[in-house]
């Protein structure tokens, strides 16, 4: 584990501002120790020497006072910048993910990154509050109270320079290890949370199949493995605070022998002694505490670093894309955005984009060709595994394909999804929220009167756009959750006309007469000029399809 990770300072702008409040923070710390120090020490001898030490007195306890005040202003900045950062990282950690895409995410641990932006930014705590503190404090204070050591009694700052370098070349040995037990250790949550996420979104076919008792077992297994994981981290953690302890306390303690003979022997002044002596310990504290705060800010900073990870893959990917000459995602070249600022759905409409797949193939399916033009509706059959929703995931990012496909002769992987796709896929797919919030999902001013025409529209006009639904979208039943789905991509489509409609078997959990009616208000979206792409196994579909896809069997 790196100090302070560079990547920390170039993403979030929060960790700048404190590291320079912890600078200007622990200058002013050192300076109240060396205060201290010298009027504990003007005590010390004036009340030995029998002079009136009230004036010293008083200054001692206004510099403890300052000092408090200090490590407590220090505390509460570490606690506001670690929420800063948390936020800040953790908005930049979704950003890359929306722009890596779908076909990025579905390969990934999705509870594993669910846990690294909640539980791991929040361990930042530790890591601002009091290792970095510490870390400045090492830099900063450290150096200039050895040098004042020295100046007053150069054996003295001798020997703290000849011991000081061991504490961190044993923090660095057990840092070593410590590294690799606790990467291991978060390895060992992540892996546990995707277990139980798995666990909690499949229990009653588990229950069903009578297969709860081993999933529990199982989550049982890999709760254990994380005890012991936690464990072997406290040990060297354990191990490192009391090799840092007996190295800085023996260090202190050949400083206090060397000192106590000199002032036997009189070659060294009661004030020079004792000042020497206060201000030992003050020269090996902060990197004592570093060591002892190493660990308590890992789990934070390697959530850190899976974010970074994802950060600096994404300003990959970026990079590459601008650098390509291809248009960035967000502008589609020949769109309502690209002609004209105003964006005016007439002006959208106006603009033809045709969407063209040619010899597009996921894994080992067959490819696929066709073109779907703005006023038509097109129909993907084939059966089951022929690769019809594998064909609508290439187009929206989720999987990677070989071939082309174009919108507007702009290259889909080159754009957003949300750019140019208005989709409906067979899970619904809902979040907890109302009705309404789901069926204008991403539309930062929804329109009320839009939102009530689309659930119309797509057959779901008993919904009451007001009703809260629970976790993914419980309180409806399964073929009202289609409904909303579909309103949801018919919504959007209203909201951009020249997006191209795709919805992915929408009928299978509707009866005849409600699919006949979702099949005309599919006609009627075509007739005013959408671009349709419908899956569907009905053979009812074909009667609206003005171009019908087949597709073969899996190879």
């Amino acid at each position: 584990m790196k100090p302070v990770d560079i990547r920390l300072i170039r993403y979030a702008s929060a960790a700048r501002g404190f590291l320079l409040l912890s600078g200007a923070i622990g200058v002013l710390q050192t300076a109240v120790v060396i205060a201290f120090a010298w009027m504990l020490t003007d005590a010390v001898t004036g009340a030995l020497a029998g002079r009136d030490v009230t004036a010293s007195l008083l200054w001692l306890l206004a510099l403890a006072a300052l000092r408090g005040v200090l490590i407590a202003a220090s505390d509460a900045a570490g606690m506001r910048a670690a929420a800063r950062t948390g936020m800040q990282l953790r908005a930049a950690l979704l950003s890359a993910i929306g722009r890596l895409g779908p076909g990025w995410l579905a390969q990934r641990n999705r509870a594993g990154l669910a846990l690294t932006a909640g539980h791991g930014l929040e361990a930042l705590d530790a890591y601002f509050a009091r290792y970095i503190p510490q870390l400045v404090l090492t830099v900063v204070a450290t150096p200039v109270i050895v040098a004042i050591m020295w100046w007053q009694d150069w054996p003295s700052g001798l020997t703290a320079i000849i011991t000081l370098p061991l504490i961190p070349l044993f923090l660095i040995l057990i840092g070593i290890a410590t590294r690799t037990v606790q990467r291991r250790q978060w390895q060992t949550l992540q892996r546990l949370a995707a277990r139980f996420a798995d666990t909690v979104q499949g229990l009653a076919t588990l229950r069903l199949f009578g297969r709860e008792g081993r999933a529990a077992a199982q989550i049982e297994t890999t709760a254990d493995d994380y005890r012991r994981e936690t464990m072997k981290v406290l040990r060297f953690s354990f191990l490192s605070g009391f090799a840092m302890e007996l190295l800085s306390s023996l260090a202190v303690a050949l400083i206090a022998v060397a000192v106590g003979f000199r002032l036997l022997s009189g070659d060294l002044s009661l004030e020079v002694g004792l000042f020497v002596l206060l201000l030992a310990p003050e020269a090996f504290l902060p990197i004592r505490q570093v060591g002892v705060q190493f660990h308590a800010a890992a789990e934070g900073v390697a959530a850190t670093e899976d974010v970074f990870a994802v950060l600096d893959e994404a300003g990959a990917v970026d990079g590459g894309v601008h650098n390509s000459g291809e248009a960035s995602p967000g502008r589609l070249p020949g769109s309502a955005e690209a002609v004209s600022g105003a964006g005016s759905p007439e002006l959208r409409t106006a603009v033809r984009r045709d969407l063209i797949v040619r010899d597009l193939r996921v894994r080992d399916l067959p490819p696929v060709s066709f073109t779907a033009e703005p006023g038509t509706v097109t129909l993907i059959e084939g059966p089951s595994g022929a690769g019809k929703s594998s064909l609508l995931a290439a187009l929206r990012g989720a999987v990677d394909f070989e071939g082309t496909a174009t919108v507007g002769g702009v290259d889909v992987r080159a754009l957003s999804p949300a750019d140019w796709l208005a989709w409906a896929g067979q899970r619904p797919q809902l979040s907890r929220g109302t009705v309404a919030v789901n069926v204008a999902l991403g539309d930062g001013e929804p329109d009320v009167a839009a939102i009530r025409r689309a659930l119309d529209e797509a057959c779901a006009g008993e919904v009451d756009a007001a009703l809260e639904l629970g976790v993914q979208g419980s309180g409806l039943s399964g073929g009202q959750s289609q409904r909303v789905a579909v309103a949801r991509a018919l919504y959007r489509h209203a909201r951009r006309p020249d997006a191209v409609l795709a919805l992915d078997e929408p009928s299978s959990a509707l009866d005849a007469d409600t699919e006949q009616r979702l099949w005309a208000t599919l006609r009627a979206r075509a007739d005013a000029g959408a671009t349709v792409l419908l899956v569907s196994h009905r053979r009812s579909a074909r009667d609206i399809a003005d171009r019908v896809v087949e597709l073969g069997v899996r190879v």
